[in-house]
C-alpha cells in the first residue's frame, strides 16, 4: 500500500519542486540542473560498466573484506545514477544523497539486520 501511494506521490512531489525551484532559478537554470545531474547519472553508470569488474575482482582475491559489501555498495550506485537520470530535484536529492558513502554503509547494515534465517539450499538438492 505504500509503495503505491509512494509512486502516486512522486509525480506531484517532481512538479511541486519544479514549479516552486522553477520560478526562483529560471528555466535556464532548472533546464542545466537536470541535465548536468542526467549526464552524471549517465557517466556513473557507464563507469561501474568499464571498470566494475576489475574492481570487484580485487576484492574478493585479497579476502579481507565482505564479499557482498562492494556489491551491495555497486547496487546503490546504480541506484543513484538512475535516480540522476530521471528528471525532477527531489529524486536528483535521493541520488546525490545515496553517493555518501557513510549512507550507502548505513543503508546496507539497515537492509542486513532485516534480512534474518535466510536458507540456502544445497546445489545437489532434488
Amino acid at each position: 500500500m505504500w509503495v503505491v501511494l509512494a509512486v502516486l506521490a512522486l509525480p506531484l512531489v517532481e512538479i511541486a519542486l519544479f514549479v516552486t525551484l522553477g520560478a526562483e532559478l529560471g528555466l535556464g537554470l532548472t533546464l542545466l540542473w537536470v541535465l548536468l545531474t542526467a549526464v552524471v547519472g549517465v557517466l556513473l553508470l557507464r563507469g561501474m560498466a568499464l571498470g566494475g569488474r576489475r574492481g570487484l575482482r580485487e576484492g574478493f582475491q585479497e579476502g579481507l573484506q565482505d564479499p557482498l559489501s562492494p556489491l551491495a555498495h555497486r547496487a546503490l550506485i546504480g541506484m543513484a545514477a538512475v535516480l540522476l537520470i530521471l528528471p525532477g530535484f527531489f529524486t536528483d536529492a535521493l541520488g546525490l544523497i545515496l553517493l555518501l558513502p557513510p549512507v550507502r554503509t548505513a543503508m546496507i547494515r539497515m537492509l542486513a539486520r532485516r534480512v534474518r534465517g535466510v536458507r540456502i539450499i544445497p546445489r545437489d538438492f532434488p
